[in-house]
């Protein structure tokens, strides 16, 4: 959007309550349900999703914020195939990083691993001083020292560039014994036992279609 077509606030509140309504929809749509595959449900989760997609686009031009979330389009899960009452969940997280800056993330994990060190016995000490000459290494301590989204939130000061990331919560039948499936954690993966599903990538924003068009020029015709 060129900066001569600004939307105005009114437009952002106008988008922001569009949102509301379709959440009511939705939840009406689902209260109401008459089966597994209503398309009732799908029509207004479509509805959802295009007019969250707005209010972010319309959000971000105006104050230079998103929304902490994305709603993924309709196409991208299979139909829900798992348990109408979940006794257990798994919720999956990918997120992607490019590093962009070698030098600093060398220079934060030598950091962090000579803190270390000062607390530690002289065998330790002496590995610590590798750790701001090898990315790989550099990327062990960062990550065993902070929490993912610790990482997520300051990961430019760490040298890196977020990529896409993903966040899936399936349904389980019954909850995993303790240690189950660490040697293959990912490997049961089911789409079609996604509860929800929260996607943030770049490519949200550069493929704007028509029905974004039309939604906004719908609230034009509304003020």
């Amino acid at each position: 959007m060129s900066d001569a077509a600004q939307p105005s606030a009114a437009e952002v509140r106008a988008a922001a309550e569009a949102v509301k309504a379709a959440l009511d929809r939705h939840l009406d749509a689902v209260e109401r349900r008459s089966g597994q595959d209503d398309p009732a449900v799908y029509a207004a989760f479509d509805e959802l999703a295009a007019a969250a997609e707005v209010y972010d686009e319309l959000l971000y031009d105006t104050y230079d914020e998103v929304t902490p979330f994305e709603i993924p389009g309709s196409d991208t899960l299979p139909a829900y195939n798992g348990p109408e009452e979940p006794s257990a969940l798994s919720v999956l997280i990918r997120r992607d990083y490019t590093v962009v800056e070698s030098q600093r993330l060398l220079h934060q994990a030598q950091r962090i691993a000579d803190l270390d060190a000062d607390s530690v016995d002289d065998s330790v000490a002496s590995a610590a001083g590798v750790v701001g000459t090898s990315v790989h290494a550099a990327l062990g301590v960062l990550f065993g020292e902070f929490e993912p989204d610790e990482i997520a939130s300051r990961h430019k000061e760490f040298g890196l560039e977020e990529g896409d990331s993903t966040l899936w919560v399936a349904a389980a039948d019954d909850p995993a014994e303790p240690g189950e499936w660490l040697s293959a954690p990912f490997e049961q993966a089911d789409p079609q036992r996604v509860v929800c599903r929260f996607d943030v990538s770049s490519v949200f924003d550069e493929e704007l279609g028509e029905d974004d068009d039309d939604l906004l020029e719908a609230l034009d015709g509304e003020r």
